[in-house]
C-alpha cells in the first residue's frame, strides 16, 4: 500500500527503531516531509506495522530513472516476495536500487529470474555525525561561503563522476532546489568547491576543482554543512565509497563514525 500525509510521518518515527540499519530511507522520510522535493511514491508491505519500505521517485522524464530507490527490509522473505510479485518495481526499465548489502543477493536472484542484467555501482561505508559539538574548530578567514542554485546544476553535473551525459540533471537539479547545499565562492563569485545533500538528506557530491586543492575547502563545507543539517534538526551522516580512502580519513578526522557492520549499496538493473 502507499503511504500518504500523516502516515508519512507516523513511518519516520517508526523507523527510527531500526537505526542505524534503516538510516538511509529514515533520512528520506525526514527531507520528504519537511521540503518541497520531486514527486515520490512511499510503499509498504502492510500497516501500521510494516516489514519493507520503498522509496520510488516518480518517473516523469528519462532523466528521472537515475534517481535511486531506497530500500529498507526487516524480513527478507517478504522483501524477496514483494520485488518478485508485486508492480512496485518496474523491471522493464531502468532502475537503481539503495539498500543494505546483505539484501542485494535477492534483487540480483530476481533481476536474473526475469531477463534483467545487473551492474554493482557503489559499495560504501555509512558515516554519522553522532555530535556536532565533536567537530574542531575550523579557521576559515577570506574564505566566502554561498549555496548552489539551479544555475550550477551543469557544472555539478559535469564534474560527478556517477553523471553520464545529462542522465543526472534533473537528480541534481532537484537536489539544488529543494535541499541544503554549501560552496566555497572563488573572487568572481564562481563556485569552485561544493557539498550538497541527497534526497536521502546524505551529505555528498563533495568535489574541489583541482587547481583550488590543498586550501582547506572540504573541511570547512563538511563542518558548515553539518552545522546546518543538526540545526534543522536533520540527521547527519554520509556514505563514504569503500575504496575512497581520503575521504573515509577526512570525514573520519572531523567525528563522523563508522557503522562497522552496515554496508549500503546501490546497484543498477536494467532490462
Amino acid at each position: 500500500m502507499e503511504l500518504t500525509g500523516e502516515q508519512l510521518k507516523m513511518a519516520e518515527t517508526q523507523l527510527k527503531r531500526y537505526l542505524p540499519r534503516s538510516q538511509q530511507v529514515y533520512g528520506y522520510l525526514v527531507l520528504r516531509n519537511r521540503v518541497r522535493s520531486d514527486p515520490v511514491r512511499v510503499f509498504v508491505d502492510r500497516w501500521p506495522e510494516f516489514n519493507v519500505i520503498v522509496c520510488k521517485p516518480q518517473y516523469e522524464q528519462k532523466g528521472d530513472l537515475f534517481k535511486d530507490i531506497p530500500v529498507f527490509a526487516i524480513d527478507e522473505a517478504i522483501l524477496e516476495d514483494i520485488i518478485r510479485k508485486s508492480n512496485v518495481l518496474d523491471w522493464t526499465q531502468l532502475i537503481c536500487i539503495g539498500i543494505n548489502l546483505r539484501h542485494i543477493e535477492i534483487f540480483k536472484a530476481v533481476a536474473s529470474e526475469k531477463g534483467v542484467s545487473s551492474s554493482q555501482l557503489a559499495v560504501c561505508h555509512m558515516m554519522i555525525l553522532k555530535d556536532v559539538s565533536n567537530l574542531p574548530s575550523i579557521d576559515s578567514p577570506g574564505i566566502s561561503l554561498s549555496s548552489l542554485d539551479e544555475s550550477h546544476v551543469g557544472l555539478v553535473n559535469q564534474m560527478w563522476k556517477f553523471a553520464k551525459n545529462k542522465e543526472a540533471v534533473r537528480m541534481i537539479r532537484n537536489m539544488l532546489a529543494n535541499f541544503p547545499s554549501c560552496c566555497v565562492l572563488d573572487a568572481e563569485g564562481k563556485p569552485v568547491s561544493w557539498i550538497l545533500t541527497y534526497a536521502t538528506c546524505a551529505m555528498g557530491i563533495l568535489y574541489t576543482l583541482p587547481e583550488h586543492r590543498g586550501k582547506g575547502y572540504a573541511k570547512v563545507l563538511i563542518s558548515t554543512m553539518a552545522k546546518r543539517l543538526h540545526a534543522q534538526g536533520y540527521p547527519v551522516y554520509c556514505f563514504i565509497e569503500e575504496e575512497n580512502e581520503t575521504s573515509y580519513k577526512l570525514f573520519k578526522n572531523l567525528g563522523f563514525t563508522q557503522e562497522p557492520s552496515h554496508r549500503e549499496a546501490w546497484f543498477g538493473f536494467n532490462d
